[in-house]
């Protein structure tokens, strides 16, 4: 073997090294592995779709006391699919409530359609514009799901999002919608000091109402809000009794298991949806075989 001979193979060793590093543009992942995906970064820095092998099987109407929601969501999502104008969507408020479970029933009723779902997480955000383009040429209609949103002063992932919804130059691709949950209404912390007006100390904001303004310009540029608010008992004891039921429970086991559905919400601290989900399962699990 000639040096120049060596001095090649080395030098091919030495590009698959850095070519193994390197970030590399996002593959398109087999479309027909699943109707779901999730964004991924590997160790080396590059991202790619990841298909979800087992999606929750949760519908519509498992989703009980939050008809003007789904109402609303299922119209919109409808509205997408169907190649029509549809606004972003963002669902607000009290934990457990069914906003994310609302997004998945909109999936699996929609997804015979056409529907398809990309799970990108907050740290991610900045690569929405990657997302988008990986997408746009696909005949699918694609929602971004962005859960439990919320964002700390200087996070990066804020201003990414803010450029997706509606601020870049380039229009926001027609088979793209982004769908997110949050706690929070303005998806930023809120101080008292924003509403100072125009008391400053000397390291004050000489302008707070255009820090108000920042705080709030992100959730205005979604297009739909959708609010939950905290079940009152009755709400909560009738999904309970539905996730009973589902798990092939009688009228009479229903109504017995009353009064240790409102016991498991006291220990919980809460009346939500979510609660109800995990008593009956709970209460179901420990009944014998032949009595569920």
């Amino acid at each position: 073997m000639t040096p120049l001979d060596q001095f090649l193979i080395r030098a091919e060793a030495l590009l698959q090294r850095v070519e193994a590093i390197l970030p590399q543009s996002p593959r398109e992942p087999d479309w027909k592995l699943s109707y779901a995906f999730r964004w991924r970064k590997r160790q080396a820095g590059s991202s790619y779709l990841q298909a979800v092998a087992h999606m929750s099987p949760i519908a519509l109407s498992d989703l009980q006391n939050i008809a003007p929601q789904k109402l609303q969501i299922e119209q919109n999502t409808k509205q997408f699919v169907d190649r029509r104008p549809a606004n972003n969507v963002l669902l607000t408020g009290a934990r457990g409530t069914g906003k994310s479970s609302l997004i998945k029933a909109c999936l699996n009723q929609f997804a015979k359609d056409g529907l398809r779902l990309i799970e990108v997480d907050k740290a991610d955000l900045a690569e929405l514009p990657d997302i988008v383009d990986l997408v746009a040429g696909r005949p699918e209609r694609f929602v971004i799901f962005c859960d439990d949103l919320s964002f700390e002063e200087g996070e990066s992932g804020y201003k990414a999002l803010k450029v997706a919804l509606d601020g870049s130059i380039a229009a926001q691709s027609d088979n793209v919608l982004i769908y997110a949950t949050s706690n929070r209404r303005h998806l930023m912390p809120e101080r008292m000091s924003d509403n100072a007006g125009y008391q400053h100390d000397e390291n004050g904001d000489l302008h707070p109402g255009e820090t108000v303004e920042e705080k709030i310009s992100l959730s205005e540029r979604f297009g739909l809000w959708l609010s939950f608010y905290p079940f009152k008992q009755d709400d909560y004891l009738a999904i309970a009794g539905h996730w009973l039921a589902s798990f092939g429970c009688d009228a009479q086991q229903i109504g017995l298991a009353r009064d240790d559905a409102l016991r498991w919400a006291l220990q919980r601290g809460s009346r939500s949806g979510r609660v109800a989900w995990q008593f009956a399962k709970d209460y179901t699990g420990k009944l014998p075989y032949d009595a569920a």
